[in-house]
């Protein structure tokens, strides 16, 4: 069994590791706290002056990025979600909720997630996370399931990468952002960086970080590149852009899932 941090079950850090790759995987927030390959730690670890968005690499469930103002419109109703960045509502709320350990080895861990029935989130359903670390990577899992009631769904995935001497991403479009910096169902061609900007992208990307080399993939097609901060760079695959909840929604039916996939992996 891994390693764990003293205290309750929640509060408990799993360690996970195979070969040169090792993984810290925190319950509360559902995040990988610190990802390190040959000793190299490669996110941006926890530190008192930074918040629950600002550190290791945690999921974007039910929503990922930006609803703007918090409000969106489901089958007929309006929503309103409480606001936690400005005026907007963003990145959902596992980063902030305590998960269940569902199972856990040496390799691998599973986290579980009832999301709420409340203000926060009117609909219930469950998210599901496992983490699966190999001699040359860490393969993510994150998969949402839908309760009694339909609900909108996007998520994905916001690592800190410590900032990278390298990057190679080649994108195919972005998001055209308003005055109110969020995505609007507009592309347009990639300008210049930097960037806090969502991107289609069909394309591994390549980044270097202390001489580690990384090569990032998923299954997802929209990912949201935030490179302005000296200290590091967030490269977040993600099942919808920005405010998908209005500007491209995703459904779950009752009692239907939805899952999508990150490999973040060591190449030569």
């Amino acid at each position: 069994m891994p390693r764990r941090r003293g205290g309750d079950t929640d509060a408990m850090t799993l360690f996970l590791h195979d070969g040169l790759v090792a993984a810290a995987i925190d319950p509360i927030g559902g995040r990988l706290a610190q990802l390190s390959i040959d000793a190299v730690d490669l996110l941006v670890g926890a530190r008192p002056e930074l918040n629950e968005m600002h550190w290791g690499c945690y999921p974007m469930v039910p929503w990922a990025g930006r609803i703007r103002r918090g409000r969106f419109r489901f089958d007929g109703v309006d929503h309103q979600l409480p606001i936690n960045l400005g005026e907007h509502a963003i990145h959902g709320v596992g980063f902030t909720a305590s998960w269940e350990v569902a199972a856990a080895t040496d390799t691998s861990a599973e986290l579980m997630l009832q999301l709420p029935t409340d203000d926060r989130w009117p609909f219930g359903g469950t998210a599901t996370q496992r983490f699966i670390v190999t001699p040359g990577a860490v393969h993510l899992e994150l998969s949402v399931a839908a309760g009694q009631l339909a609900m909108p769904v996007s998520f994905g995935w916001h690592p800190w990468f410590r900032k990278p001497d390298a990057i190679d991403f080649r994108p195919t479009a972005m998001y055209r952002r308003d005055s109110e910096q969020i995505a609007v169902d507009e592309l347009v061609d990639v300008p210049p960086g930097p960037w806090d900007d969502c991107f289609v992208n069909h394309e591994p990307v390549r980044i270097t970080i202390d001489g580690v080399r990384l090569e990032l993939s998923s299954d997802c097609t929209d990912w949201v590149v935030y490179d302005e901060p000296a200290h590091a760079t967030c490269i977040e695959p993600q099942t919808g852009p920005p405010d998908a909840f209005t500007i491209r929604p995703r459904v779950l039916q009752p009692g239907q899932r939805h899952s999508a996939w990150y490999l973040i992996s060591v190449t030569s």
